[in-house]
């Protein structure tokens, strides 16, 4: 899968080079370009047309809310999510306006960043996957924590929804051919125990089914297999 390309638009270049090797470690995306003022991250935009603009707020020329305007006006295909230590509502207001993403204040953690980043690329995969709109479609978008129930699903902390979505492609990709933990292990690049881990919570959100194989010699071995929907 073709990684997603980020520009980061923030006047500190040290917050700056922070932000790139945040995104140097989440799967999926790749910083292209870095712009430290309005005018350099408008050329960037511009240059490299990227996937998405990790935007800050307070330049030394400007304001990043009439670069994320300038972007609705030229780039509509680019998605803005807003990292700034701007705390005032109006601000917060216009940035959802703009049709921002998500809205991050600094100081910002990588745990943040990496929930975010796992949510916009999950956002962009359903796009692409949905070939004519429904009720369900719009709605699971819009807000999907209603999606199948009113109850939002809740992901354990020592579950990395990176990792748990490349475990479910792999099961998926499988069909009924089925995998243990080991192989799963070697297929990610996580240990045994971790894959089953994974493996086991998918079970529990009825993705996937378990099943024990039995061979000639030796205990049986669990296998895990993709439940189509």
């Amino acid at each position: 899968m073709a990684k997603l390309s980020v520009v980061v638009a923030e006047d500190d270049p040290k917050i700056s080079e922070i932000q790139c090797r945040f995104i140097e470690k989440i799967e999926g995306f790749e910083v292209v370009g870095v712009g430290n003022t309005i005018s350099e991250a408008e050329d960037i935009i511009d240059v490299f047309q990227p996937d998405l603009v990790l935007l800050d707020i307070y330049f030394p020329d400007g304001n990043g809310l009439d670069l994320l305007w300038d972007i609705r006006k030229k780039h509509k295909h680019i998605d803005v999510i807003c990292i700034t230590s701007a705390k005032e509502v109006d601000v917060l207001q216009d940035a959802v306006r703009g049709g921002v993403f998500d809205y991050i204040l600094k100081p910002m953690t990588f745990n943040r960043l990496q929930s975010t980043m796992a949510s916009f690329l999950e956002h962009r995969q359903k796009l692409k996957k949905i070939v004519e709109l429904d009720q369900n479609n719009v709605d699971n978008i819009i807000n999907p924590a209603q999606e199948g129930s009113s109850e939002e699903v809740k992901i354990p902390k020592s579950i990395d929804p990176l990792t748990l979505e490349k475990v479910l492609e792999e099961v998926s990709q499988l069909g009924k051919a089925g995998v243990n933990a080991e192989d799963m292990g070697l297929r990610v690049g996580i240990g045994r125990t971790t894959a089953r881990r994974y493996l086991e919570f998918l079970v529990s959100q009825g993705t996937v089914k378990p099943s024990l194989v039995y061979g000639s010699v030796g205990r049986p071995e669990r296998l895990y297999f993709y439940i189509s929907p």
